[in-house]
């Protein structure tokens, strides 16, 4: 049996199943012998227990940490806001896994009914949230802060055609999909927070967006990048935030930039990225690694305490997977965890996609605003 054939096989049979992009292609995982719920007690151990290793390319769990259990991890509080009761984190043991191409052919030839999907807030609201912190900012309590906006809509999905679909107009190098009989999670997540390999530790922060035109190319968006204050000071603070962070758990004087200010292309968009790197100190266990690192910065502002809780207090709903991780984790110690950013989430036939956009002291409240729908798009376009 074809790959392909094997895929459609396992989708149709309602088996759950992780795709997880690869660098020559995606990765297939299923065959679950176990699957375990993470909580608030039982993540310490999850990330630190020994395994057995067998030298398979199936040692290992792969899955995801929601926004509110890596704010507890690090003892930060989430005053009680609105949600629909989503898992707060869920690993799956894979007993199988297959490499796929980049080129996934999927059509359901269902038709699918175009959604009408709601925002929970709008303009006006937003510059309201916008102006306190940039009272917020000029007081000292944060230098950067990211506010999340959520786009809705009932829906049933199929999350492999969405996936298909997305792969061909956005691939990432960080998108994944996990299809479960009760929700599905599809994502084109251009950012890995954490690849560690033996005692070497990458972190690869995007902070900077520009809108694609058909004058702007790669070369005009790093020069944009190069030239725009507010980009350059947002950037600069979430690479040093980042590389603090790593500093943490690194040996002194391991931490250095890799890779500095790159421009990456995405269907509507272009990314202002750098790439660091760094040496683990003897005795760091994995969970002193999530802890420092999660959540990740980029995504949450600086300094990433103090703006948690600023955040925290100031949203209702819960992010559930926003702003959380995905990856895996390997028997041997190895790790590689993305940011969860440009993704859905479809649980209980409501889909949501959330998005964020940085506030730094030199923002302005509609270009912010605008910028959220940007990277939203690509995802709210599949439901056309």
């Amino acid at each position: 049996m074809s790959k392909k054939n094997l895929l459609l096989e396992i989708h149709s049979s309602g088996k759950p199943y992780i795709i997880y992009k690869s660098k020559k292609g995606f990765d297939l995982y299923t065959n679950f012998s176990k699957k375990i719920i993470l909580n608030n007690k039982n993540i310490g151990n999850f990330f630190n227990k020994k395994h057995k290793r067998k030298s398979r390319n199936t040692d290992l769990y792969i899955g995801f940490c929601g926004y509110e259990i890596l704010n507890n991890l690090i003892n930060v509080k989430i005053p009680k806001q609105k949600n629909f009761n989503f898992p707060k984190g869920i690993f799956y043991k894979p007993e199988k896994k297959i490499s796929l191409s980049n080129n996934l052919k999927y059509n359901n030839k269902d038709k699918h009914k175009r959604s009408i999907f709601k925002i929970n807030i709008n303009k006006n609201f937003y510059t309201k949230i916008f102006n306190k912190f940039k009272e917020k900012i000029k007081g000292g309590e944060t230098y950067q802060i990211k506010i999340c906006t959520k786009y809705k809509t009932k829906s049933k999905i199929d999350p492999l055609n969405f996936f298909s679909r997305l792969s061909k107009t956005n691939l990432a190098p960080e998108a994944f999909m996990i299809k479960d009989k009760n929700y599905s999670i599809i994502s084109c997540s251009p950012e890995n927070l954490i690849t560690k390999k033996g005692t070497n530790i990458f972190t690869k922060p995007i902070a900077g967006t520009v809108k694609k035109t058909k004058s702007l190319n790669k070369i005009k968006a790093l020069n944009y990048f190069r030239k725009n204050i507010k980009e350059t000071k947002e950037h600069n603070m979430i690479v040093d935030m980042e590389r603090n962070d790593l500093s943490r758990i690194c040996k002194p004087g391991s931490v250095r930039l890799s890779k500095q200010k790159t421009v990456e292309e995405y269907k509507d968009l272009f990314h202002y990225v750098s790439l660091i790197k760094g040496k683990l100190k003897k005795n760091i266990q994995n969970i002193d690694i999530i802890k420092a690192m999660m959540p990740g910065g980029s995504v949450i502002g600086c300094p990433k305490i103090s703006t948690l809780k600023l955040l925290n207090k100031q949203e209702k709903e819960n992010r559930n997977i926003y702003t959380g991780s995905f990856g895996y984790i390997k028997f041997n110690g190895d790790m590689r965890f993305n940011i969860i950013i440009r993704s859905i989430l479809n649980f209980k036939n409501i889909s949501e996609i959330s998005v964020a956009s940085g506030v730094v002291v030199d923002s302005n409240a509609k270009n912010e605003f605008n910028e959220n729908y940007i990277k939203a798009k690509a995802l709210i376009d599949l439901f056309k």
